[in-house]
């Protein structure tokens, strides 16, 4: 089953979805029609039941989002447009963040600036050998702000985010893999099949957990220890609630694989 917009393609796979931004001529430059699709397509991933887990991606070698549209930008007439810009921005990813279902970047090329930042809003990255990463909107005397600085600064750390933030370095893959923007590095060719392979695998958990699992660690790292301790607790207990729960321990005890539903 293949969806289009005007600049994102969705296809579904079994138990699946590969979005692609598809704007190869711009890099797939984050516009606002672009991120208005996007809007629209979460509605209707999340409408879809069968749908478990999803991939994000760029269309073309070149780049996965290289960033946001300069020329939209430029033309942005006042702060307090520019701040409302941030804020739709910062909702958008925000959004996918706490999506109920795993997000996969898989980050084919360049992913700068906005395209940065929607990297970072997924659940696990995976970057091919010819990937780049940086926040360059320094040097267009800015700063990033669909939430460059609050994630990276949560996910390489305080300093590591200044670094990169402040002088606008462009990192490779090896780099984003080490400091830990990455998860895995992949070639290049080998791709979209690694990503498709996981997200297959995600499609066969237990859904309400995963949802738990991300609830948790996004919430809680959030708060201080003992917070996220009785968060965790909380949505252990929730999960026990679960058909999944008892077809899961069912399964191990009978030495066979789980045949989750999703409630």
């Amino acid at each position: 089953m293949r969806l289009e917009w005007k600049n994102i393609v969705v296809e579904k796979g079994e138990g699946w979805a590969l979005v692609t931004i598809s704007r190869p001529k711009m890099m797939n430059a984050l516009n606002q029609e672009t991120l208005a699709e996007l809007s629209q397509v979460l509605d209707f991933l999340e409408s879809e039941e069968d749908i478990r887990a999803w991939i994000l991606t760029g269309e073309g070698e070149k780049a996965f989002v290289a960033g946001a549209d300069i020329k939209e930008l430029r033309d942005v007439p006042s702060s307090a447009e520019a701040e409302r810009l941030a804020n739709r921005g910062q909702a958008l990813f925000s959004r996918i963040e706490n999506s109920p279902k795993p997000v996969i970047m898989a980050v084919n090329g360049f992913a700068l600036g906005g395209g940065c930042e929607l990297a970072m809003s997924g659940d696990i990255l995976l970057a091919s050998e010819k990937a780049r990463f940086g926040l360059p909107e320094i040097n267009l005397g800015v700063l990033p702000g669909y939430g460059g600085t609050q994630r990276l600064a949560r996910l390489v750390g305080k300093s590591t985010a200044k670094y990169l933030a402040l002088t606008g370095e462009m990192i490779g893959a090896e780099e984003a893999l080490r400091i830990g923007l990455a998860q895995k590095m992949i070639p290049a060719d080998q791709l979209l099949d690694e990503a498709k392979k996981l997200a297959s695998t995600l499609a066969t958990k237990a859904h309400v957990a995963m949802t738990a699992i991300k609830k948790s660690i996004n919430q809680g790292l959030e708060t201080h220890l003992s917070a996220g301790l009785a968060l965790e607790a909380s949505q252990f207990g929730v999960v026990f609630d679960t058909e999944d729960r008892l077809e899961g321990m069912d399964a191990f005890l009978e030495k066979r694989k789980p045949d989750f539903k999703g409630r």
